[in-house]
């Protein structure tokens, strides 16, 4: 399998990477940089002075702090690289990038590849031939770059490629509004997207990739049909995953209730939720499922209160839990289930943020539904809440002296124009 990858350097940073041979990343890009395998292809585009700097090799898998102390710890997303040949520096090389629709967070296929190859191809080489020796040939011990930066254009129109079967990376979420449209991502499923109440797999992914680093341990004590597990195992965390009553094709989840997590106290780096949000769908028949508690019921609230303090005392001093939660409408009643259960949150927990995630694959999602809500005058229930919320590293103190926020204000134009 042919695939490459784009690291980036800037003025300062570039001869770091030469000297101990060694690309970085920060976390903003770090999940790319964990699927580099071995002999994929890398390039190190300067932001500052706009060169691609290649061809290299990649000589390890992507891996987490392989020199901690590189780059003052700054960028722990590494691979090792060997030079192939003399390394060759291509001028506008976001352009080229731009016009190829490539980016940091993109697994280049083989298409893509290629074509970049082709650019670094000596004139007097076929292409065959070039790429032969490319994928032959061991890493240089020895780094040497051309003095004299390469024009790309020369070689006439660069454009997107079409490529087939190219790992997908998901971004980092940006603001408190998550909509994803597929239950999954990338080639291999996560979960069952036909599992009732089946969770978004980029929604884990987001809380893996802010809250975790590689190799630390996630749990999800109500994980369904496991998309908590698929996750984290494409991305190289830990899990350990229970269910009251664990689906028969998956012996990786164990059979355990919520309300007392097998785990000693302060052990676990992120707990994952997605509960019951009522007895609006049914689980599963086993008779102590808190989804066969309405949300009407202070009884419901009650026993995740239970799940929450047994969550608590997993999680390690500073790290966070994320729960994901409905509210109900049913029978001219609506039920706030959201706003009541986060009052029990606040009992243990410090606010991180609250996310609204966009309800999808929902029956209700038809025309006809969308007719009753206009004709009778309600809601369908369009978005979820995520709880993201952090065990406090210490007890607060009271009568603390409240923060002072230096402001930024901005004048606003209010002149008229004069004609």
């Amino acid at each position: 399998m042919v695939r490459g990858y784009i690291f980036a350097c800037t003025g300062a940073s570039q001869k770091e990477c030469f000297e101990r041979k060694l690309f970085g990343t920060s976390k903003l890009y770090g999940a790319a940089a964990m699927r580099v395998k071995k002999n994929d292809f890398l390039f190190l585009l300067n932001l500052n002075s706009d060169l691609l700097y290649g061809v290299f090799k990649a000589v390890t898998d992507g891996r987490f702090n392989i020199k901690p102390e590189a780059w003052n710890g700054a960028y722990p997303y590494q691979v090792r690289v060997e030079p192939i040949g003399e390394i060759v520096p291509l001028k506008d090389a976001k352009k080229l990038l731009k016009k190829l629709g490539v980016g940091r967070f993109s697994v280049m296929g083989k298409a893509t590849v290629l074509k970049i190859l082709e650019l670094y191809r000596p004139s007097n080489i076929p292409m065959n031939e070039w790429y032969r020796f490319l994928t032959q040939a061991e890493g240089s011990a020895s780094l040497t770059v051309s003095s004299e930066p390469k024009s790309w254009q020369l070689f006439g129109q660069t454009q997107k490629m079409k490529e087939e079967d190219v790992e997908e990376v998901p971004q980092l979420q940006a603001t408190t509004l998550w909509d994803f449209p597929r239950q999954s991502y990338g080639k291999t499923p996560k979960g069952d997207n036909k599992y009732a109440g089946v969770t978004p797999a980029e929604l884990i992914w987001n809380l893996v990739w802010r809250y975790t680093e590689p190799g630390e341990l996630v749990v999800d004590p109500m994980c369904g049909s496991g998309t908590t597990l698929d996750v984290c195992k494409e991305e190289g965390r830990k899990a350990i995953c229970y269910d009251i009553a664990p689906p028969a094709s998956r012996s990786d989840i164990i059979q355990n209730d919520a309300r007392k997590i097998p785990l000693p106290d302060n052990h676990v780096d992120l707990v994952f939720v997605d509960s019951p949000y009522g007895d609006n769908i049914r689980y599963n028949e086993h008779p102590d499922c808190i989804g066969k508690i309405s949300s009407e019921q202070e009884r419901f609230y009650d026993e995740l209160e239970k799940v929450i303090k047994e969550c608590h005392r997993i999680l390690k001093p500073g790290k966070v839990l994320g729960w994901l939660i409905g509210d109900q409408w049913v029978k001219k009643e609506f039920t706030p289930v959201g706003f009541l259960l986060y009052e029990r949150f606040l009992k243990y927990f410090e606010t991180v943020d609250l996310i609204m995630i966009v309800r999808r694959g929902q029956a209700s999602h038809t025309s006809l539904w969308y007719n009753r809500a206009r004709r009778f005058n309600f809601y369908l229930r369009g978005f979820k809440y995520l709880f993201i919320m952090r065990k406090p590293l210490l007890e607060k103190k009271e009568n603390e002296t409240p923060r002072v926020i230096n402001w930024t204000y901005y004048e606003r134009n209010n002149k008229k124009k004069v004609d």
